[in-house]
């Protein structure tokens, strides 16, 4: 195979329910109990600066109680009294049901057993003879209570004049902002090393906007009796993090959109941006994902499947009586006895580089992102059931780590980072696929992580929060405990894999490789080969000169001074999101255009293509 870009991993951000994804907080979070005390104290200040606590000294036990999964808070919800719309039919029994009303709110059409007689200029007596259905607003308690939810008090939307943004977007600007500072670079610097048509956005949210400021209110507005408003409809579309990362964040004119694959949408522009960087079409690659679906309707939805785990289940599972409030904070629990996953928020980011801008200008290399691989499940019974497609997406992730590491590093040096949603089947099938690759690679004891103990389920964000806790484990060197269970289920298949409440230490340096699995509604597996920074500043060091390698270090000395600066920023409150409304809007005048190039403001776009069918050239 001729030689290709390595895209390299050089920055990353995000929120979710364990707090900022920049510096490795929201893994330190996960983990801060086997954190060294000046780790953890930086961590719990990073929380407390998000959620508006004047210092965490003091706070530590609010700051824990309040991140992660948990009852889901009022800023959501009430799920003690959840309003819906109860239907209500009449019957007159031979006696009119008699109302007044305002005229204005009498219907269009009257109904033809309706009696309308006007009693002023503004309002009528109505009298309905026989039988009449009403729609009674009322009130229930939600049977899931649990979910895993942005820190208490932080609320993106204030940080900038969100307007009417969906939950959504409103994180999405966030985590893209958090991605652009963590870099230690910034972007119009990169602007001056790359052309403009040669970075790539790749973003989405599996479910869309479904709050009440995107599709949710789109279509509940008519139904309760309000105004449809003009935001409702394009704020809810599903490739919309990815528009805004370009209209307000970046200003971007290169490639752009979002692949969907259910729970797997993040590897799915994982891979987009991985295949831009490799073939060259891009030099510069944004990978993100936003999902806010802490909202009855979508929830319900859920729950309908069977699929979220209710205080019901949950009281069952541990012997509680009907009374008593079943612990929220373990929910959802992969790899155990459970009964259904537990919804969550987050929007993450990563942005990728190719190796050569990465030595350029002196980028911290977090990781290689070389490989995803996605695979559906050929004829399927049920749509939500899980099918063999996962078997090669796992095949083929792995063997992509063995044609770089060798067979050696794969069978002792690497870990997975599971899907483990929490779910019966998910326990069983998911656990069998990957005992299964272990065996047939020769892999013997292999670290298995599920982060959505810690974090609940962010559907299309999933592989997104599975990423960067993989940085942090790089970065510290801890690979976290499935923290939410006691011991394994019997009918989880643990041969040559370790599964485990309690997290296992591991050597930074030895751990080269993370296998990042997801899947989804659908039969969407999808699954990543990450390399870890050793590995990748290897192969850079084989690729480069001792002097290019030298530059490098010298120019990310500088880098990672800029970075430092950034999370000390951030924990002191000095950074806002970025967020560029009505900036810099270009127009027609300001394109230029021959044959061979089209200039957009300073910006330059090569027309001279060379044709990639040379030997089918019929000029």
């Amino acid at each position: 195979m001729s030689r290709q870009r390595l895209p390299v991993i050089v920055g990353f951000g995000g929120i979710n329910p364990a707090g900022r994804s920049s510096g490795h907080h929201a893994y330190s979070r996960m983990v801060h109990s086997a954190m060294p005390q000046a780790l953890r104290e930086r961590t719990f200040a990073s929380l407390a600066q998000l959620m508006q606590l004047e210092t965490a000294a003091g706070n530590e036990q609010y700051i824990l109680d309040h991140t992660l999964v948990r009852r889901i808070e009022t800023n959501h919800f009430d799920v003690d009294s959840v309003s819906w719309n109860r239907r209500f039919p009449t019957q007159s029994n031979g006696n009119p049901v008699n109302f007044d009303i305002k005229t204005q709110y009498l219907p269009d059409e009257i109904p033809p057993d309706w009696v309308v007689t006007p009693t002023s200029d503004s309002h009528a007596n109505v009298q309905i003879v026989g039988q009449q259905n009403f729609l009674l607003p009322t009130h229930r308690e939600f049977e899931v209570k649990a979910a895993g939810q942005l820190p208490t008090g932080f609320e993106p939307g204030t940080l900038y004049a969100s307007r009417s943004h969906p939950r959504g977007l409103q994180m999405m600007i966030y985590g893209a902002s958090d991605a652009l500072g963590s870099m230690g670079i910034d972007f119009e610097t990169i602007l001056q090393h790359v052309p403009v048509d040669e970075v790539s956005v790749y973003a989405g949210s599996a479910m869309g906007q479904l709050d009440s400021a995107g599709t949710g209110g789109l279509i509940k507005s008519r139904y309760n009796g309000m105004k449809v408003t003009s935001k409702y409809c394009p704020l809810g579309l599903a490739e919309m993090p990815a528009d805004f990362v370009n209209a307000y964040v970046l200003g971007s004119m290169g490639a752009t959109g979002a692949s969907l694959g259910a729970c797997a949408s993040f590897l799915y522009n994982l891979r987009h941006g991985i295949q831009d960087i490799r073939s060259g079409r891009a030099r510069v690659a944004f990978v993100g994902s936003s999902e806010a679906p802490i909202t009855p309707e979508v929830m319900e939805g859920y729950m309908a499947m069977g699929a979220l785990a209710t205080d019901k289940n949950l009281r069952l599972l541990d012997g509680l009586p009907d009374s008593q409030a079943p612990d929220h904070r373990r929910a959802c629990r992969p790899f155990a006895e459970n009964c259904g996953f537990t919804i969550a928020e987050s929007a993450q980011m990563v942005v990728l580089f190719d190796d050569q801008l990465a030595m350029e200008l002196g980028a911290t290399v977090f990781a290689a992102a070389t490989d995803v691989f996605v695979n559906a499940d050929g004829h399927k019974k049920s749509i939500s059931g899980p099918g063999v497609g996962n078997y090669i997406t796992m095949a083929k992730a792995v063997a992509a780590a063995r044609a770089v590491v060798g067979e050696k590093a794969l069978r002792t040096g690497g870990m997975v980072q599971a899907h483990g949603t929490g779910t019966i089947q998910n326990r069983i099938t998911e656990s069998r696929i990957i005992s299964e690759t272990a065996k047939a690679f020769g892999i013997e004891h292999w670290p298995v992580a599920a982060m959505k103990s810690y974090l609940g389920h962010t559907l299309g964000s999933a592989s997104g929060d599975q990423i960067t806790s993989t940085l942090g484990i790089w970065r510290h060197g801890w690979v976290p405990g499935i923290h939410s269970i006691d011991e394994v289920a019997e009918d989880v298949n643990q041969d040559r894999l370790q599964l485990s409440p309690d997290h296992q230490q591991t050597d930074t340096e030895s751990l080269q490789y993370s296998i990042i699995n997801s899947k989804g509604f659908g039969g969407n597996n999808a699954t990543a080969t990450l390399l870890s920074p050793t590995v990748a500043r290897r192969m850079l060091q084989m690729r480069y000169s001792d002097n290019e390698w030298t530059s490098w270090r010298h120019a990310n000395e500088a880098v990672r001074e800029r970075q430092q600066q950034y999370d000390d920023d951030m924990i002191a409150g000095k950074q806002m999101p970025i967020y560029k409304f009505d900036h810099g809007v270009l127009g027609d005048d300001d394109v230029q255009m021959d044959a061979h190039e089209l200039r957009i403001a300073d910006k330059k776009v090569v027309l001279d293509l060379e044709s990639p069918y040379d030997d089918m050239r019929i000029d």
